[in-house]
């Protein structure tokens, strides 16, 4: 198996996570349902961490993974998310050795 998975901790300046989430609903969710790229996708936040965001992806294999990174559509969100940020988010490479989906990995 080739897949690669992700997963982002963003930390928002206080207060801020409803506009990040806006910013991500208009540029990411429609380039994440139109990439074949992707084979998972969870935007999530934490009822407990009020300024927290955090994306768990799972893509096709690195090459995917890579080339989403180049698209306008994330050009575009980090361009317009980035002032709404703490710092550069916190990103984990990870390898799925396992998943309900795919039991044969």
């Amino acid at each position: 198996m080739s897949q690669i998975a992700v997963l982002i901790t963003h930390r928002t300046k206080p207060g801020q996570r409803d506009a990040v989430r806006a910013i991500w609903h208009r540029h990411m969710a429609p380039a994440v349902q139109a990439n074949d790229g992707h084979d998972a996708y969870f935007y999530c936040v934490d009822p407990a961490v009020p300024d927290v965001v955090c994306a768990f992806q799972v893509y096709r294999d690195a090459a995917a993974s890579a080339a989403f990174l180049t698209t306008a559509a994330y050009r575009d969100y980090e361009h317009e998310v980035t002032p709404f940020l703490l710092g550069p988010p916190d990103v984990k490479q990870l390898v799925p050795v396992w998943s309900k989906a795919s039991p044969g990995i």
